[in-house]
């Protein structure tokens, strides 16, 4: 199963739409993904043309009343994901990213918030951000892509293109 990872969209307050680059990334997935900061609905019924979505809701989601669960547990072919925004801080403290893997009872928990792509296994738990395709900050967009088969788990970043912004987009005029 090939799974497409994606968080922080923040669209349409950061972006006009999902870029070209990650509906391509995304072609010949069976699931997406989405580790929240949505911020409008339309996000996952774009993405629903492309595969089935899972989505938790973001910090930002509340605001923008996204009914959206807080976090998702499921199990696919054996082995348990756990899926939260992850609003910890400082921002990406994976002991504390652990921890909500601990509580969730999970094998691997995706996260987001940071809007850096980040892969990281403590003890048994493997803690995958996949970063953001529209706003990243102080790196590339990015989205990932995660294979499972035969209880073996490969996931990869995919740089998507350019951002749509940057923390590092300033023009001094």
């Amino acid at each position: 199963m090939i799974i497409g990872l994606i968080s922080d969209t923040h669209i349409p307050d950061r972006a006009d739409k999902i870029p070209i680059t990650v509906l391509e990334a995304f072609k010949n997935v069976d699931l997406i993904i989405h580790a929240g900061d949505l911020t409008s609905i339309r996000v996952k019924k774009e993405l629903e043309k492309i595969a089935p979505v899972l989505a938790v809701q973001g910090n930002m989601d509340r605001y923008n009343n996204l009914e959206l669960p807080k976090s998702i547990k499921k199990n696919i072919e054996g082995i348990q994901i756990g899926v939260k925004h992850g609003e910890v801080y400082p921002k990406g403290d994976t002991q504390q990213l652990y921890y909500i893997a601990k509580e969730l009872d999970v094998d691997v928990l995706i996260s987001g918030h940071t809007h850096q792509a980040s892969i990281e296994r403590i003890d048994e738990i493997l803690l995958l951000n996949p970063g953001s395709p529209t706003a990243p900050r102080l790196t590339d967009p990015t989205v990932m892509l995660m294979k499972i088969e035969n209880a073996e788990i490969d996931v990869e970043i995919k740089k998507i293109g350019k951002p749509v912004c940057s923390a590092l987009n300033f023009e001094k005029k």
